[in-house]
């Protein structure tokens, strides 16, 4: 039997392809260094998997949660993060939409929206979620290069008129993954700017705010004056409180879009699991005393395989926040090509850039997620297998 055509258009998910390879070369008895998929390796607070034992014994979480935007706690603990952290208000019943993780609702937000013919302004590099959705739906994706000349961020002004006419979605992703970069207010008010001209919804992918590293706090778009009428914001508590495999989350922003996701979800799934919901909310409610000890952990990390690879001779850009190095590939190498030579030769797995997308190559990912008894001991042996390779920059 053939396939839909919507599957058949779209490429493989690239971290399958690159958890397979890993998993055979285990299989195999090789010991591999591993900064490729981006899943941190503590494990989940204490006082979050407490909330948890407490909440699944709550005879009201067995069954569906029939709310609609999530349980009355979980978006009280929301509003008043996102009160607490940005200085937003937010109306629970309108403005806040629980997700089960924030992958999700980055897919269900371009259903909403997206119809054959149209339009999604996507960063490239990216997370490729956003290119796929959109051709998923019949649309395409027009790329806004990230380039290293402008700090990664994109350059709305050359977007052509006629581009923006047709589209519905622009994606931002800040701190940025791949790269790394920050974005600071300004750029969140020209993106709020935009999309009031040119009648379209910003969606900013929030999944790695709670992880920076210098003094000022990545920013919500939320805080700039009219982003609640065209812009929509999507949390996770993934990165924030090692909470992948949980599947837990929120968007916020516009009531509209908030609304229009709720639609489809609301025909696709039954909710996140109330018991989770209870949890990630007594996880909020301790984001402050929890989230600088995060932070601290994956500063010595990056400190540490930053210098390494300087150390080198490697031009890495050191990120400002979410947890990866994005390296510039040797002269002559495509990225591919210098992943491969790096998990051949040294046992270092790395993520090749060009599966981000075309301006993703000639760089790799080296995420500081790192599964090793000791993690800075792990990057030390790295730095030292990788410089045994003979390579010009």
């Amino acid at each position: 039997m053939e396939r839909a055509y919507r599957l058949r258009t779209i490429p493989p998910y690239p971290f399958r392809e690159i958890a397979a390879l890993k998993a055979q070369k285990v299989a195999r008895g090789e010991r591999l260094i591993d900064f490729g998929i981006g899943d941190p390796d503590q494990p989940t607070p204490d006082f979050v998997m407490e909330a948890m034992s407490r909440a699944i014994r709550e005879s009201r979480t067995h069954q569906y949660d029939e709310t609609g935007h999530g349980y009355p706690e979980y978006l009280a603990s929301i509003a008043r993060h996102m009160r607490s952290r940005f200085g937003v208000e937010l109306d629970p019943s309108k403005q806040i939409q629980s997700t089960i993780g924030c992958k999700e609702a980055l897919v269900h937000i371009e259903w909403a929206y997206v119809d054959p013919g149209d339009l999604v302004l996507v960063p490239d590099p990216a997370y490729s979620v956003y290119k796929v959705q959109a051709t998923f739906c019949g649309g395409a994706a027009y790329p806004m290069p990230l380039l290293e000349a402008n700090g990664f961020l994109p350059d709305l002004g050359a977007i052509p008129a006629s581009v923006a006419r047709r589209a519905k979605l622009l994606w931002l992703n800040y701190p940025n993954n791949p790269t790394g970069a920050a974005a600071d207010l300004a750029l969140f008010e020209e993106a709020v700017a935009f999309a009031r001209k040119h009648d379209l919804i910003v969606c900013q992918d929030a999944s790695y705010v709670e992880v920076y590293y210098g003094d000022s706090q990545p920013p919500s778009i939320l805080q700039v004056a009219g982003a609640n009428e065209v812009a929509i914001e999507f949390h996770s508590l993934s990165k924030t409180f090692n909470m992948t495999g949980w599947r837990v989350g929120w968007a916020a922003g516009a009531a509209e879009p908030i609304e229009a996701l709720s639609k489809v979800k609301a025909n696709v799934d039954s909710g996140t699991f109330g018991a989770i919901q209870l949890a990630a909310a007594a996880a909020l409610d301790r984001y402050a005393e929890w989230a600088p000890r995060l932070r601290e952990v994956y500063r010595q990390r990056r400190d540490a395989l930053a210098e390494g690879l300087k150390g080198l001779g490697w031009p890495a850009t050191v990120p400002e926040g979410a947890f990866y190095l994005w390296v510039r590939a040797p002269q002559g190498e495509t990225s591919a090509g210098f992943a491969q030579k790096l998990l051949e030769e040294c046992g270092v797995l790395v993520v090749p850039g060009a599966v981000y997308g075309d301006w993703g190559e000639g760089y790799i990912r080296m995420s500081l997620t790192i599964m090793a008894d000791d993690p800075l001991a792990a990057i030390a042996e790295a730095v030292e297998r990788m410089g045994q390779l003979e390579v010009t920059f």
